[in-house]
């Protein structure tokens, strides 16, 4: 029995080492030494461009027009990969033959992994990189997405209205996002939310309303962190659904009431401090004149000595009275003012 365990182990683990990819192709009959350039891409932003730090190798077409890559080296798990044809004249610019931006240049994005053998034949009027046969079911689904773009803009052109975008608009998101789900595979469906959440896109402006009114967006998150928990498009997601759902709440109706009404209450509270302290020091000052108006010339003299903080004797002195006389019209003062204290006719007066 354990033997026999042995041997399946060895299997196993021979079939793992031998595993390997193989991406091969023809361009066109008798065309030979065109540069080949296969990427792979992490970040879904940059679909649609290609860029030096996303291409993993290059090779050149034989005699017969056909390319070949080949190895054990990529991820085991799928990934997106671009195979782009260099077909600029010698005449190009040095850019130019690098990103594959001339006429005659293509480019074709798919699904692979480590494992797979995927052929891209020419179709039959000899047009290259336009068809995938393969060993993995997702690699040419992101061609049958492109095909289901052409005929959403087909929709939205057919009678260009606010209607008909925002009814065109609801079918096509549905059928995007219920084609993904049915592949049962996270990186197809970020490939339909890449475009559909495009800024550019006259998806866009849905895509806002959509992002707050259900939960695919934060399903499509959690069957990402389940299949691709550490992925870099993994991360990008996330981060870019939490960022869109808080910018799209706080630009809510709902919400700019409350702003409104936070700031509104804000400037009242501001108003009624202000008004409340003009209105204090105007009774301060109504009482202290209303004060005086109760004293006697020389009543009002002592409580200004008062306020500098004199004793009985230095106020007699500078008054040329005595200590006893200033003692009565203290009392005075006491009784008219209605305090008890020197301390409270400072406040009073001060």
């Amino acid at each position: 029995m354990s033997r026999k365990l042995i041997f399946i182990l060895l299997i196993l683990l021979s079939t793992k080492g031998f595993s390997q990819y193989s991406f091969k192709g023809q361009i066109a009959d008798n065309v030979t030494n065109k540069t080949i350039y296969l990427s792979i891409i992490e970040d879904y932003r940059k679909l649609g461009r290609i860029s030096m730090e996303q291409i993993l190798k290059k090779t050149t077409t034989d005699s017969l027009g056909y390319f070949n890559f080949e190895g054990n080296n990529l991820i085991d798990e799928n990934r997106f990969y671009r195979i782009h044809l260099d077909d600029c004249p010698e005449t190009a610019s040095n850019s130019e033959h690098f990103f594959g931006s001339c006429e005659n240049s293509k480019s074709i994005l798919f699904i692979a992994n480590n494992n797979d053998t995927i052929t891209f034949p020419t179709s039959f009027d000899n047009e290259a990189l336009c068809e995938i046969i393969s060993t993995n079911k997702q690699s040419a689904v992101l061609l049958e997405i492109d095909m289901m773009k052409e005929q959403m803009a087909f929709d939205f052109n057919d009678f260009r209205s606010d209607a008909n975008r925002k009814l065109n608009s609801k079918k096509w998101f549905s059928t995007f996002q219920n084609f993904g789900k049915s592949i049962n595979e996270p990186l197809v469906e970020l490939y339909i939310f890449n475009f559909l959440s495009d800024r550019s896109n006259e998806t866009y402006s849905y895509y806002q309303k959509n992002i707050t009114s259900t939960d695919y967006y934060l399903d499509l998150g959690e069957r990402l962190t389940s299949k691709y928990p550490n992925a870099p498009f993994t991360e990008l997601y996330l981060s870019e659904i939490a960022i869109d759902q808080q910018l799209v709440i706080n630009k809510s109706p709902e919400q700019s009431i409350w702003k409104w009404l936070v700031s509104s209450l804000l400037a009242l509270s501001i108003f009624l401090n202000i008004f409340l302290v003009i209105r204090q020091k105007r009774l301060a000052k109504n009482m202290r004149n209303d004060s005086l108006e109760k004293l006697t010339e020389q009543e009002q003299n002592i409580a200004q000595e008062i306020l500098k903080n004199k004793t009985n004797k230095e106020i007699a002195s500078g008054m040329f009275i005595s200590v006893s006389t200033v003692k009565t019209h203290i009392n005075n003062l006491y009784k008219k003012l209605n305090v008890n204290s020197r301390e409270e006719i400072k406040q009073r007066f001060q």
